[in-house]
């Protein structure tokens, strides 16, 4: 694993004192003040060499409080180090933290494949709660045996860098090397880590590179310039500094800014174990307002920064949300912004649509197959969703609360949901769940309502569903191979019986081969022709209108297929309960 040293940035601990370094290139003089010297402005001064300030300060040491001291135009202004790895809150002081005294115990846990990812995205504030204060870290550890039983391989951490106040979603980072104090801090953030990966789970983290802040920002004016009253050296100065969530936006041109997000990306990957990177709105990277790419240094500043991690960092992922369907995000060619993957507009819609509403007329089965085939190239380049923090907030709710507002624990809400989940863990792509999804969490989701995890006994079944769904999409029965595969046909779209039906395949054969047939219908059709990629037995391996699911389903009968030559097309007669997917495998 890479090691991370900020090129002598932030604070940097040592036997007898701390080497202290801070980017001021308009500051007239910069001190260091702290619990070490009495907080005394003139006690610890720096020494300038270029745009950079740096003192090594005796007896400072990890735990002490600090600021910097900075001077411009007779004005003394205290900030927090734009590197502080730790912070007593948004609006208090630095903390020197020593990385290296964490215990890692040889964690050499490695990301699983692309094809084999299964996303969990979390919350920590809200994920486990006492119900009368903020959700912490460890909290969320404790909950990492459930999600291993589950079957997820990856957990998606929301942002978790130090934000104004305790409760927030994470996309107002004040100090974005700093874990979240709320949360535990940078400790919690390891073990939390380190247990994911003994429970053979990734940890990715959601990181936000669009904009900071805009509250509770010591970044701001950092070193006393600015012009057009704008942020100062960390920030555009110009109509680029406008974005949707303040004015903040970081100055993608200084290569002293670029720097600053590659190290902090550098560091979660080094410092921190984690195993990838979840790109909050990269559009606004590149552009002001999303439309028009009228911010290429943007583009340069994502190709960099994926590059590194691409050479230094193989095994980690770097995921964007993008949600603009453009291939060049996830393309390395000349131009391409280097992603792995990208969230995928192109799946997330039309699938609610297709399940959400209680007119069946209403669904477009057309639209089904073209979420269910689209691809940029590589099937695992978009991660696909029914639910996400966004899907669920925003004027939208949680699928079961869309399907049946009155009653979000009717058969109607259980059966929309679990046909969005079956599209998403059969589809080609890097299937996603949002917390609590697996146990149909209602209503939609906010940072100061825990996760209300007594759902999870009312609707056991809803689960365990889910859990055999991933457990077929990662091949844990070894005749599912072709869910993990590249490719994908659509075998019948009927848009009459509101039916389709889809071959996933990796390199096919037996163990390999599999056959999803979704009715996405409230009718039961019994017996009808359904056509197969070859003649043969094909094996019902799940039927999300079991009983054992829920007892609100019909729990039809459904058997194995028995596809044969009908005039040169493999078909078998197949009966198909309402709002079910039936997944069959090619065992011989």
């Amino acid at each position: 694993m890479s090691d991370v040293d900020f090129r002598g940035l932030g604070a940097h601990p040592h036997d007898g004192g701390t080497r202290f370094g801070v980017w001021a290139p308009h500051a007239e003089s910069v001190t260091v003040v702290g619990d070490f010297n009495d907080w005394n402005d003139s006690a610890s001064p720096l020494t300038r060499d270029g745009d950079v300030w740096s003192a090594d300060v005796a007896g400072a040491a990890p735990g002490h409080e600090y600021k910097f001291a900075i001077s411009n135009g007779g004005t003394v202004s205290r900030r927090i180090d734009p590197y502080a790895r730790q912070c007593t809150n948004s609006v208090g002081n630095g903390i020197i933290y020593d990385d290296s005294t964490f215990d890692w115990d040889d964690d050499d846990f490695r990301c699983p494949p692309m094809n084999e990812l299964v996303i969990y995205e979390t919350h920590v504030g809200s994920f486990v709660t006492d119900g009368e204060s903020v959700g912490r870290l460890d909290q969320a550890a404790a909950k990492l045996g459930y999600l291993k039983s589950l079957g997820i391989n990856a957990i998606q951490l929301m942002p978790l860098m130090e934000f104004a106040g305790d409760y927030s979603w994470g996309y107002n980072p004040a100090h974005v090397f700093a874990v979240e104090s709320a949360y535990g801090g940078p400790d919690a953030l390891k073990r939390l880590v380190k247990s994911a990966h003994e429970h053979g789970i990734a940890v990715i983290v959601d990181v936000v590179y669009n904009h900071f802040g805009p509250s509770d920002l010591d970044m701001w004016q950092f070193d006393g310039w600015s012009e057009n009253d704008k942020g100062g050296i960390y920030f555009f100065q110009d109509w680029r500094s406008t974005t949707p969530w303040g004015d903040t936006r970081p100055d993608y041109g200084r290569q002293e800014v670029r720097q600053f997000i590659a190290d902090n990306a550098r560091m979660w990957l080094a410092s921190y174990h984690a195993d990838g990177l979840r790109w909050d709105m990269t559009p606004y990277i590149r552009s002001v307002d999303a439309t028009v790419e009228n911010i290429p240094e943007g583009r340069v500043m994502c190709r960099e920064v994926n590059d590194e991690i691409r050479r230094d960092f193989p095994d980690c992922v770097s995921i964007a949300e993008d949600l603009h369907g453009d291939p060049t995000v996830t393309s390395t060619a000349d131009g391409g912004a280097g992603f792995h993957s990208q969230w995928d507009n192109h799946f997330v819609h039309p699938i609610r649509d297709a399940i959400i509403p209680a007119d069946d007329g209403s669904r477009s089965m057309a639209s089904v197959a073209e979420a269910i085939t689209y691809s940029y190239g590589d099937a695992f380049a978009r991660v696909i969703y029914t639910e996400s923090h966004d899907e669920v907030a925003n004027g939208q709710a949680r699928v079961p609360q869309e399907a049946d507002p009155d009653d979000p624990g009717s058969a109607r809400a259980q059966k929309a949901s679990t046909l969005g989940a079956a599209l998403t863990l059969t589809s080609p792509g890097i299937p996603m769940l949002f917390m609590g999804q697996e146990f149909l969490q209602d209503e939609w989701f906010r940072d100061n309502v825990p996760l209300d995890w007594s759902a999870l006994g009312d609707f056991h079944g809803i689960a365990v569903l889910h859990q055999d769904l991933i457990r077929l999409r990662r091949n844990g029965d070894d005749t599912t191979r072709g869910l993990s595969g590249q490719h994908v046909a659509p075998l019948d779209v009927d848009e009459a019986a509101k039916v389709i039906a889809y071959h996933r395949w990796m390199d096919g054969g037996p163990g390999d081969d599999v056959t999803v047939v979704v009715n996405a219908s409230g009718a039961t059709h019994e017996n009808v022709g359904v056509r197969f990629p070859s003649v043969g037995r094909w094996k019902l391996v799940l039927n999300t209108d079991a009983t054992v699911y829920s007892s609100s389903f019909t729990g039809t009968w459904v058997g194995d297929a028995d596809a044969q030559d009908h005039n040169g097309v493999p078909m078998a007669r197949v009966t198909l309960p309402p709002y079910t997917a039936l997944i069959f495998a090619r065992t011989e």
